[in-house]
């Protein structure tokens, strides 16, 4: 799975991702803002964009128009999903948010009116607006007050699920702006991996390396604790992290990741605030 040109490795359905569906599924059904909050690396981003396909429907919107809509498997996951995933980028203006959301929400609505309105002879039927249920925006310490104010705009007009995604302390900031947070109806603390499943996490990592994790196996037992000890169940440190095991394995010629290769792996890390 790529994300922003970087191998993340195979998407995990872990219980915090399932949490996530849960939330925006109610934000999406109910029509609320919500907010998405947790330490930077614990998967907010990636549960998100695997909400709205992302990875998929990005692609199919970039590139326009098809010639025939219900020949694109992207199209037909847009219509199931009805989302927009956006990431505003640092210092955005107004002018620049509005022109590239209204873009892609125009093009996202096209296509589903074509792929749903259309008979067998191309003839359009019963166009209708508002296709698009749910808009997410990402790294939403980047938003002013300006586009935070146009994102209530399009919240009311258009009666639309609007989720944002940020670091412990945006629900804190956006509390200050009292027009918006009073439409905030759902609040979500992601949370990094503990217990059994960072033990389930570390098994498929384990696993990618051509080895099994063994719980009665001492040697297993004391690098898991040191993995949850330099990771504190970071999901995007926990990838960088068995990316040096991996090469150092590959290197030194080893077949099992003992407690020295882990702290090796773990010096050829910058490890900041998580």
């Amino acid at each position: 799975m790529q994300h922003n040109g970087r191998d993340i490795g195979t998407f995990i359905a872990t219980k915090e991702h399932r949490r996530f569906v849960e939330f925006a599924n109610a934000v999406r059904k109910n029509r609320y803002i919500g907010l998405c909050y947790g330490p930077a690396g614990v998967g907010k981003t990636l549960s998100a964009r695997r909400y709205a396909h992302w990875d998929d429907v990005e692609p199919y919107l970039q590139e326009g128009p098809h010639s025939h809509p219900s020949e694109s498997e992207a199209l037909v996951t847009l219509v199931k999903s009805r989302t927009i995933f956006y990431t505003p980028t640092v210092s955005e203006t107004v002018r620049d948010m509005r022109k590239t959301l209204c873009d892609l929400i125009y093009q996202a609505e096209d296509s589903i009116d074509n792929h749903l309105n259309y008979d067998e002879n191309f003839c359009e039927i019963n166009k209708h607006n508002k296709d698009v249920e749910m808009l997410i925006f990402d790294e939403a310490e980047r938003l002013s007050m300006n586009t935070i104010e146009l994102i209530r705009d399009i919240f009311d007009r258009r009666s639309i699920g609007v989720l944002l995604i940020g670091m412990p302390g945006i629900e804190k900031r956006l509390s200050r702006l009292p027009q918006f947070y009073s439409r905030v109806g759902f609040a979500h603390h992601y949370r990094p991996l503990t217990g059994d499943e960072l033990t389930f996490v570390l098994t498929r990592h384990w696993r990618s390396l051509g080895i099994s994790l063994d719980n009665a196996d001492f040697t297993d037992t004391q690098a898991v604790a040191s993995i949850a000890r330099i990771t504190g169940g970071n999901f995007r440190l926990l990838h960088r992290l068995f990316t040096q095991i991996e090469r150092i394995m590959k290197i030194n010629e080893l077949t099992l990741i003992t407690d020295e290769v882990v702290d090796a792996a773990r010096s050829a890390l910058v490890i900041g605030v998580t």
